[in-house]
């Protein structure tokens, strides 16, 4: 479900909005919760933070959209914003915190969908993290939640992902740090493992949620099993 709130102190618009975005949901079988506010103040005092689109007005009566989103910004990093305005310098002034676009008012449904278009996929590829490998064979993109772990292999790489094994020509250490923010970690010189797949570690052997096991190096051990420990805590 996406949830969508609408910022705007005319409710004829905020009305207009709702039915645009019901429609889209509609024609497009995404299951959308819309939440209204009639000001930038009331948005502040009454922020969700399941909210993952706002739309926003810039201007407003009590507080504007400006300063609503300054302050929003403190409490939600990661929402998406949309400007809405009649002036342009306005919207441009925006970006300033990181809104995604802006909109000059009046809205079409051709271009909220074009602009709940793009969200969505963003939103599915931050979702979906990928990884894309070029080899003389081709070009592959490996989903991360697919791909267990990487090994050297005849001064190359052998990614073991899901539907296959794919060679690749980076470094082990290029490979590590592309992947290290998303919960891959060297385990030995050799391989670096997604915690994910992680069922166990028995001394020097790290068994696998498919069976496989892998080597874990004793100058690389002490590492790996607080950072395994930190990510299990971080699960449970």
């Amino acid at each position: 479900m996406i949830h969508i709130a609408i910022c705007d102190d005319e409710e004829k618009f905020v009305s207009h909005l709702t039915a645009l975005i019901r429609r889209y949901a509609a024609e497009n079988s995404e299951e959308i919760k819309i939440t209204a506010y009639y000001d930038g103040l009331e948005l502040i005092e009454k922020y969700d933070t399941t909210i993952d689109l706002i739309f926003l007005d810039i201007q407003m009566k009590l507080v504007d959209g400006l300063h609503a989103a300054e302050r929003v910004r403190r409490l939600d990093g990661n929402v998406g914003i949309i400007f809405l305005t009649t002036l342009i310098q306005y919207g441009l002034e925006g970006y300033k915190y990181q809104a995604i676009d802006y909109i000059i008012k009046p809205m079409k449904y051709v271009r909220l969908k074009s602009e709940l278009d793009g969200f969505i996929a963003r939103r599915c590829l931050e979702k979906n993290p990928s990884i894309y490998i070029s080899n003389d064979s081709g070009k592959y993109k490996v989903l991360l939640n697919t791909l267990r772990y990487v090994e050297t292999f005849n001064r190359n790489l052998m990614v073991h992902a899901e539907q296959e094994n794919i060679i690749c020509y980076k470094s082990m250490k290029e490979m590590t740090q592309e992947l290290s923010a998303y919960h891959f970690v060297r385990c030995h010189s050799s391989y670096l493992v997604n915690l994910a797949y992680v069922k166990g570690v028995k001394k020097l052997e790290i068994t696998l949620i498919t069976g496989e096991t892998l080597p874990i190096s004793q100058p690389k051990r002490k590492e790996f099993m607080e950072q395994l420990t930190e990510y299990w805590g971080d699960m449970l």
